[in-house]
């Protein structure tokens, strides 16, 4: 069985036993880590594996390593979605068999995963101090001092929009009148929303899910409190954007119904579905890539409620592997600034290093396929408006994909409306105790 449908298939397993990596903590053993095609090193060739998700930008870089590093072949295999590639590397860190010789996980797995530091290589290195900004570092970093992750993105957001369907609206379609046209609120944006679709067959923005990221991440503490509670359900500010997200996706009709990641979203980019979503710089790699072909799209130098963070992601490196000190070399070399500055133009990952983020070849940077918008600064501005990083707790990505659920049983499916979906989702967050 080849390593990618070895890794389906753990995926599989482990979607069946969400407690496989807690039951299975700490019982590794040398004698079954690791990828067992991979050499052990020592003067001889080796293959390292990098496993990712959606898209990081590595495919040149890949080959550009192993010609700067003979013996050295390097596999890179990406999941479908997310969701998909947390499953996988959760079951292979529970089987201690399995994993990638390089790991990549969101920022939104780190406080699930970092109840397991045994599981992952220490990657501290004074080669590598200060080369990213402070609360990238942080977030990966144990109380002991150990990291155990080196940053490749974050995710500063803006509004992607398709100009074509703005001006046969009969909206300005110049990127920096519809910046002021979209304002600074939610309200201002899905104020514009209604007056769009009074002119167009298409709807304002794609999905209620994906407008819900970009809410929740504008709060501090959504699902859980420093302490450790779960405030999910009692929260007064997640059911108000809760409400807020469906009465505009639903009722005021802006949504098109369209969930996130599905098939019928990636094919949508090819029709004229929608005219504006949510975008962080790693969003510009997946709408260029679905909508090949596609004229019109640009983006716009704003965001609703100010600025915000989606995403962003780390490379890990699991202890279960033969090849450590290899795959650390290798995930240093791929998140230092020049390789970064690469990733971004090759599809728009906004890089989190220090020194890349004043780099004249960001900043300077535009993207052909948004009508040559100068995406360097206009995510660079993006960044410098993000004034806050949501608390994450350990329970949040799954109260998150339950929230997601509630959302898509209403804007997607139809089988609840809000209220009822709601009551499905206090019941879920209640079971996790």
């Amino acid at each position: 069985m080849n390593r990618k449908t070895t890794r389906y298939h753990l995926l599989a397993v482990g979607a069946a036993s969400s407690l496989v990596l807690g039951a299975c903590g700490g019982s590794g053993s040398d004698a079954d880590a690791g990828d067992g095609d991979s050499a052990s090193g020592g003067g001889k060739d080796i293959t390292l594996t990098v496993a990712t998700f959606n898209e990081f930008g590595y495919e040149e870089l890949v080959k550009e390593y192993m010609d700067l590093n003979p013996g050295i072949k390097v596999e890179h295999v990406k999941a479908d979605t997310a969701d998909n590639a947390r499953a996988a590397l959760r079951n292979s860190l529970g089987a201690n068999s399995g994993a990638a010789d390089i790991e990549a996980i969101e920022v939104d797995w780190v406080t699930e995963f970092k109840q397991y530091p045994d599981k992952f290589a220490d990657l501290s290195d004074p080669e590598v101090e200060g080369r990213w900004i402070d609360w990238k570092t942080e977030a990966v970093t144990l109380e002991d001092g150990k990291l155990i992750g080196y940053g490749t993105d974050i995710g500063p957001e803006a509004v992607c929009y398709r100009a074509d369907l703005f001006e046969a609206a009969g909206l300005p379609t110049d990127r920096e009148e519809v910046a002021e046209l979209l304002g600074d609120t939610w309200e201002d944006y899905f104020a514009v929303g209604r007056e769009f679709i009074k002119n167009s067959d298409a709807a304002w923005y794609d999905s209620a899910g994906a407008l819900w990221q970009g809410m929740i991440n504008q709060v501090d503490y959504a699902y859980e409190d420093a302490d450790g509670n779960v405030v999910a359900t009692t929260n007064p500010e997640v059911r108000s954007l809760y409400d807020q997200v469906l009465k505009a996706s639903v009722d005021d009709e802006l949504s098109a119904g369209l969930g996130q990641w599905s098939a019928d979203w990636t094919s949508s980019f090819q029709e004229d579905e929608f005219a504006t979503m949510l975008c962080p710089g790693w969003m510009l790699g997946v709408i260029s890539g679905n909508a090949e072909g596609v004229e019109g799209w640009d983006v716009a130098n704003t965001f609703p409620g100010g600025g915000g963070n989606w995403g962003g992601s780390y490379l890990t490196v699991p202890a279960q592997g033969k090849n450590i000190e290899e795959a650390t070399k290798l995930a240093a070399w791929l998140t230092a600034p020049e390789q970064q500055i690469k990733a971004f133009e090759a599809k728009g990952t906004f890089p989190s290093q220090v020194e890349a983020l004043s780099s004249e070849t960001l900043l300077t940077s535009t993207n052909p396929f948004f009508n040559d918008a100068p995406t360097g600064q206009i995510f660079a501005d993006r960044a410098e408006a993000v004034t806050m990083q949501p608390h994450k707790g350990p329970k949040y990505f799954e109260i998150n994909s339950a929230m997601n659920d509630a959302i898509t049983r209403v804007d997607v499916d139809g089988t609840d409306d809000a209220d009822s979906s709601w009551a499905k989702f206090v019941e879920f967050v209640e079971s996790l105790g």
